[in-house]
């Protein structure tokens, strides 16, 4: 069977994850690597070796070439950022070439442009599953496995994030985190949707310190992903959802914390010694050029993350509490979110994911699928599947360490 994959944004950290990943599954027959940095692209291509692996120079701001590069495809997985500027653009392309889309989207406000394509997504006979990541992604799926087999009643989701130390970052990332800073927060608290922002008194009254294994105990602050968004309208019941998160080490956080109190984030150039010079371009760079210096600095000389989530409710009757966490050292973001939108991408082309029209992961992902999928496709650093540890707390406090595998074969 022919089966196409077109990954856009597939040369960069998280796209390269993915392709390779897709690669090396079996499941395609031809995997395109479109991005704008060709010969990036064309490089990863050879490094594959494998066949039906090839590179195209596509500017996804370019519609027509952007159109051409997909319109063959059974499968377009998305992985260019900044997603606020580009993930709405993407996946109009996809519906106009009538093409199954996935995607890696975590900023709020793009995320509520896409779900606005519902309905013309559905018109084109199209699945487009949006924020296949980690958070959100398979933060998503795991509360969504939460709900439906461990818990009666679930009444708060709050999600954590802390990762860094990646060998490379790009602008579109910093200018992701910048962006993160600056617009409101939605939050969902006593049943109600929120904002806050997060360098005022209301994103400040949501930042705790955060136990995350293997990796530290660190101070998180109020981020604006879409669980606090998507989740309410799909897990009856829930009264909270939050996520909060922070980049490593902690000083570069209040670098770019730094930047967004300056006012240094407009797009708007302004002449330095005769030259235009954006400022945000230049706080981007400036950012980037003190990270290294920072990493050394926190003693961090490898990729490191972690991803918790904590989900309380009741079973028969009484107080559950549930806590998933995804962690790894000597691997960061880049396999946190590209090895789930691999997978994604993977259910999508295998017809697991059948609803039509525009949805986040927990709409339509099942969470046994995926963690099957994963046992049998993944194989990182000597890590088989998705690394998740899962601890239960009952009524009286008490800590029981658990395996998804024993959960999973629950009734």
């Amino acid at each position: 069977m022919i089966v196409k994959v077109s990954v856009l944004g597939g040369a960069g950290t998280i796209g390269s994850m993915a392709v390779k990943i897709l690669a090396s599954s079996g499941m395609f027959s031809e995997v395109i690597i479109g991005d704008v940095a060709y010969e990036k692209a064309k490089k990863l291509a050879s490094e594959i070796g494998v066949k039906g692996v090839s590179a195209v120079k596509v500017d996804v701001t370019d519609s027509d070439k952007l159109h051409k590069t997909i319109k063959s495809s059974d499968v377009v997985l998305s992985c260019v950022g900044p997603f606020y500027k580009f993930a709405p653009i993407v996946l109009r392309a996809s519906i106009k070439a009538g093409v199954n889309h996935v995607d890696i989207c975590d900023d709020v406000d793009a995320t509520e442009a896409l779900l606005k394509m519902d309905k013309e997504a559905k018109m084109a006979g199209i699945s487009a599953l949006i924020g296949m990541g980690s958070s959100p992604g398979v933060a998503n799926v795991l509360v969504k496995f939460c709900a439906d087999t461990l818990l009666d009643e679930v009444e708060s989701i709050d999600i954590y994030h802390a990762h860094g130390g990646e060998e490379t970052e790009g602008p579109a990332v910093v200018k992701h985190r910048i962006h993160s800073m600056i617009i409101p927060v939605p939050v969902f608290l006593d049943g109600e949707f929120k904002t806050v922002k997060v360098l005022d008194e209301s994103g400040k009254a949501l930042e705790e310190d955060v136990e995350f294994a293997e990796v530290g105990t660190y101070r998180v602050y109020a981020y604006p992903h879409p669980e606090t968004i998507t989740l309410p309208r799909y897990i009856k019941g829930v009264r909270r959802v939050t996520n909060l998160g922070l980049v490593l080490p902690p000083a570069y956080a209040e670098l770019i914390k730094g930047i967004v109190r300056l006012g240094m984030t407009s797009e708007e150039p302004i002449e330095v010694n005769g030259k235009k010079i954006a400022p945000i371009d230049f706080a981007v760079a400036f950012a980037l050029h003190q990270r290294p210096k920072l990493l050394r600095e926190a003693g961090i000389n490898e990729p490191m993350g972690c991803l918790k989530i904590v989900v309380k409710g009741k079973k028969k009757g009484e107080p559950s509490t549930y806590i998933f966490s995804m962690f790894s050292r000597g691997m960061g973001m880049r396999e946190g979110t590209g090895v789930p939108a691999a997978l994604g991408t993977m259910l999508m082309a295998m017809g697991k994911i059948k609803l039509k029209g525009v949805f986040p992961p927990e709409a339509a992902v099942d969470p046994i699928e995926l963690f099957m999928l994963a046992k049998e496709k993944i194989r990182i650093g000597g890590t088989v599947g998705l690394p998740i540890r899962v601890e239960y707390i009952d009524r009286s406090g008490k800590v029981q360490r658990l395996s998804l595998e024993s959960l999973v074969k629950t009734p």
